[in-house]
């Protein structure tokens, strides 16, 4: 595939998403970019905002097994890795893989388990394999977390540990859908769609497209003054009297990664400073600490970031 049919495959897989999820092009495009980019994503909205109908609905477009986890507090890590069980007849243990060993997972309320638990994914979202009992098990290249929290109900959650977060590529703010797409939803439903009913979702592209158009990003060119412009914008979050803790050079890699992503959405071989203010916002707000003084007065990461974005020159 060249430039344009990549990003014709991606925009079919967009349309597919969204025949489903009314009203969020801004999210679907955000983890469209998530997943070519190879990263995982953290999706935070209150309920109701279809987080875990749009990681169904991609993954049947996307024709890859998708796995659910409902992270609870007495979820064991076993719970998710999986576990070996002794058979009495072969007079040997034998693995039983966890729900972990899936395409599409989905982590539903992450900070509902404790910390023991939510580090059961470290090893997959860094390495994307499992160790249980000294054996260490691949995970298929196409391993891709999609949790999920709500960020309104502290009763009963564990935060996410900076580490974790830091594992995420981008973290995706789910908002309400306008007026009109919520009123467009109300139709689709007297017109007889059920989202809990929903059938089999029609798949857009094959394994081998997958792993083509995820190729496709990593052949995007990053100019020397736009990697500068990456540097100097992570590097300004560090510095920032607003922050307590600032992006570590894992977010520079994330944000180059992501600005890759971004320009194969748009159908080119090379990437601009847009293509990093687009995603500089969902690729390091989670990675920042805001001071304390800020927080009571409201301020949120969002804000700080959307500073720096203006207090550094892009390149022309």
């Amino acid at each position: 595939m060249n430039i344009q049919e990549v990003a014709a495959a991606m925009g079919r897989v967009r349309a597919r998403v969204a025949e489903v999820i009314v009203g969020q092009d801004a999210v679907i495009d955000e983890v469209l970019i998530t997943y070519l980019a190879r990263g995982h994503v953290l999706l935070e909205g209150v309920p109701g905002t279809a987080k875990t109908l749009l990681v169904r609905v991609l993954a049947g477009a996307l024709n890859v097994r998708f796995g659910r986890i409902q992270f609870t507090p007495d979820l064991m890590p076993s719970d998710v890795t999986g576990v070996s069980v002794y058979r009495e007849t072969s007079r040997a243990f034998e693995f039983r893989a966890g729900p972990i060993f899936t395409d599409c997972l989905l982590a539903d309320e992450i900070n509902r388990a404790p910390a023991k638990t939510q580090s059961a994914l470290l090893e997959a979202m860094q390495e994307r394999q499992v160790t249980v009992d000294g054996e260490t098990r691949q995970l298929g290249s196409a391993f891709t977390v999609f949790a999920t929290q709500n960020p309104v109900e502290y009763e009963g959650t564990y935060p996410l540990p900076e580490a974790q977060l830091d594992r995420f590529l981008m973290n995706v703010k789910v908002p309400y859908p306008t007026r009109d797409a919520e009123l467009g939803i109300l139709d689709r439903y007297a017109t007889g769609f059920d989202a809990e009913r929903l059938g089999t979702i029609a798949p857009v592209l094959t394994e081998s497209e997958i792993a083509t158009v995820r190729a496709a990003a990593d052949e995007v060119n990053v100019e020397p003054s736009v990697r500068a412009y990456i540097t100097d914008i992570v590097r300004a979050t560090r510095e920032d009297v607003a922050l307590t803790l600032g992006a570590s050079p894992r977010a520079s890699v994330a944000l180059f990664r992501a600005a890759r992503a971004s320009a194969v959405l748009a159908g080119r071989t090379y990437a601009t400073p847009d293509d990093v203010k687009n995603v500089a916002v969902p690729t390091l707000r989670h990675r920042l600490l805001v001071s304390p003084e800020l927080q009571v007065e409201g301020r949120s990461a969002d804000e700080v970031l959307d500073g720096v974005l203006r207090r550094i020159p892009a390149p022309q």
